[in-house]
């Protein structure tokens, strides 16, 4: 075993991750990242959770970088991965850390292409190269629905963490539901809620 850098955000897939992680390595270090999100309250329970794991999370501010010149409110909505797993591909060596964790998904976002393997493959080359260090990046959700998800965090014994301490929800909605915190008004609320019934159908959860 030995240690590895996690993009966490504080949500359900990242925190399945990060439990997932700590079975799998001796230390973790968590990077997070502020660039104008609506939902910054994630931030907020991604630190929580990493207090209570006694893991160093930090969280880099780059919502100038996402700012256009024709309005301050608009944000970067694609393309957000490359820039994150380079900053913390850069963190990580660093650390002299070559593991980097993301809990990217191209099953549930396939309209994402960040989202991919196939671009994650070739940002790992892309950082090897450009660092002469030899990266991987893990990806435990990659290929699982949300229903399948919500199956591995029952299976890490973390069902409680997931929805109680995680926020998903693009408005940062502090209503507590069953499934967790959120209104079912937009898309990663949607996908968290239908993966929810999905899996407590199937008898998973």
């Amino acid at each position: 075993m030995k240690d590895a850098v996690i993009l966490f955000s504080g949500g359900q897939d990242s925190t399945t991750c990060l439990y997932w992680a700590k079975e799998k390595y001796d230390k973790i270090y968590a990077v997070g990242f502020d660039y104008g999100q609506k939902h910054k309250i994630e931030l907020e329970s991604a630190q929580k959770i990493c207090d209570k794991e006694n893991i160093e999370y930090k969280i880099f501010d780059i919502e100038h970088l996402l700012k256009t010149n024709n309005s301050s409110n608009l944000r970067l909505t694609e393309g957000r991965n490359s820039l994150f797993i380079t900053i913390a591909g850069i963190y990580a060596k660093g650390l002299e850390i070559t593991d980097l964790i993301t809990g990217t998904c191209q099953m549930d976002f396939q309209d994402y292409p960040d989202c991919r393997r196939k671009f994650i493959d070739s940002i790992q080359l892309t950082l090897t190269l450009g660092m002469d260090i030899d990266f991987r990046i893990h990806t435990p959700l990659m290929y699982l629905t949300k229903a399948e998800t919500w199956k591995m965090a029952k299976d890490l014994n973390i069902l409680d963490i997931i929805i109680n301490d995680t926020m998903t929800d693009y408005n940062g909605s502090n209503i507590l539901n069953e499934w967790g915190y959120g209104v079912n008004d937009n898309h990663a609320t949607e996908l968290r809620v239908e993966g929810y019934y999905e899996a407590k159908e199937k008898g998973w959860i």
